[in-house]
C-alpha cells in the first residue's frame, strides 16, 4: 500500500545506523561539564549533538527510532545515561531533557526535509527547531516533576527555571546546532553515494 508508514520501511541498514546512533547518544552522555549555577547543576554534553545528526541524517522517524533505542536501553537498567539508568530515572526532574532528544531528533528531521536540507542554513534551522523542542520538552517535564511530583517542600518558579534551565545553557547548545549543520553538510553527500551504490541509508 502506497501510503504505508515509513515506520515500516526498514532496511537492515536502517537499524545498524540506528544502533550506531543510539551508541553515540550513550558515549556523549560520558562527555560532559559539570557547571555549579546556585543550588543546581547544569550538565553540558555531546547528547544533543548526535540527537540532531540523527535526524538530520537519517530522518525524522529513523532519527527518532535511534534515540528512543537509546532511551529505552537505559530505562532497562543499563548505566547509558549521565547518572546509570533504570526506571527510577523517571523519578527526575531532568528526566524530561532526555525526552527532549527524541523531540529533537524527530523535529530537526522533519524540518529538514520540508526544507530539502543541503545547504547549511537550512540545516541550522532545522537544527534550531529541534533544539527548541529539545527545551520545551525538557522544561515542562521538569517543571510538573519539580513543583506537582517530587515531595521535597519547595518549589521552581517559571523564572527560575528559565534562568537555570534555558538562559544560561542554550547559547552554548546553539553551537551544538551549528556543529551538527556543518556536519551534516558534509556528510549527506556520502548518504546519497551510499543509497546509490546499495547501501540504503533512508
Amino acid at each position: 500500500m502506497r501510503n504505508r508508514s515509513r515506520f515500516g520501511c526498514f532496511k537492515t541498514a536502517d537499524v545498524v545506523w540506528c544502533g550506531l546512533f543510539a551508541a553515540l547518544l550513550s558515549v556523549g552522555a560520558w562527555i560532559r561539564i559539570m557547571i555549579p549555577i546556585g543550588v543546581f547543576q547544569v550538565t553540558f554534553s555531546l547528547q544533543l549533538l548526535f540527537a540532531l545528526l540523527a535526524g538530520l541524517l537519517l530522518g525524522p522517524e529513523k532519527g527518532l527510532c535511534s534515540v528512543v533505542s537509546y532511551l529505552l536501553v537505559g530505562l532497562s537498567g543499563v548505566p547509558v545515561f549521565a547518572h546509570g539508568g533504570g526506571l527510577a530515572y523517571l523519578a527526575r526532574p531532568t528526566f524530561g531533557f532526555l525526552i527532549g532528544f527524541a523531540a529533537a531528533a524527530y523535529i530537526a528531521g522533519a524540518c529538514a526535509e520540508r526544507v530539502h536540507r543541503g545547504t547549511i542554513p537550512r540545516l541550522l534551522f532545522s537544527a534550531f527547531c529541534g533544539e527548541m523542542a529539545y527545551y520545551g520538552c525538557g522544561l515542562l517535564y521538569y517543571f510538573i516533576s519539580f513543583n506537582y511530583i517530587l515531595t521535597h517542600g519547595t518549589a521552581i518558579g517559571v523564572r527560575e527555571l528559565l534562568t537555570v534551565w534555558f538562559l544560561s545553557t542554550v547559547i552554548p547548545d546553539f553551537l551544538l546546532c551549528v556543529m551538527a549543520s556543518l556536519l551534516a553538510a558534509r556528510l549527506l553527500p556520502q548518504m546519497k553515494y551510499l543509497r546509490k551504490n546499495g547501501g540504503r541509508f533512508l
